[in-house]
């Protein structure tokens, strides 16, 4: 399936059909995941990175297991909107990955995402340790829900 825009999305899952949001890093890739109301985003899981092609099939597996119909990747964006260098290597990422998975990919901006949750778990009084066990999914659950609020109002 191609790259489309985030309110297609919408349209183009079956009833039912689940959200797989991924924060892919250079080191680790956040994945969320939406119930199958696609009201909620909900941390998943981290991956930390090695061949791509392991790193998709533990994707795959994801989708597989939890009845997943499209993908969201985060896209970083510069504060101003504009690309950052990273911007290449996760668009290179996603389209490396629906040449495995025939899913609906689109892009959300993940500006200041992590720092958003990571500013939450400092208020939450989490640990250094614990916040950098579970900031990459906490941040991909954080781009999903985004997403999942757009396409609720519209």
């Amino acid at each position: 399936m191609p790259i489309c825009n985030p309110t297609d999305l919408k349209v183009l899952l079956k009833p039912g059909a689940r959200l797989l949001g991924l924060d892919v890093g250079t080191k680790t890739i956040g994945l969320a995941l939406s119930d199958t109301r696609r009201v909620i985003a909900s941390p998943l899981d981290t991956i930390r990175r090695t061949r791509f092609r392991d790193d998709a099939q533990r994707i795959v597996h994801e989708v597989e297991k939890h009845g997943v119909g499209g993908l969201v990747v985060g896209l970083p964006l510069g504060l101003d909107g504009n690309p950052t260098p990273r911007v290449q290597g996760v668009r290179q990422f996603a389209r490396n990955l629906l040449a495995v998975v025939d899913l609906p990919l689109a892009f959300w901006d993940e500006r200041l995402s992590t720092a958003a949750v990571e500013r939450g778990m400092i208020e939450a009084d989490l640990s250094r340790q614990r916040r950098s066990a579970i900031i990459d999914r906490a941040a991909a659950a954080y781009i999903l829900q985004g997403l999942l609020d757009r396409i609720a109002h519209s």
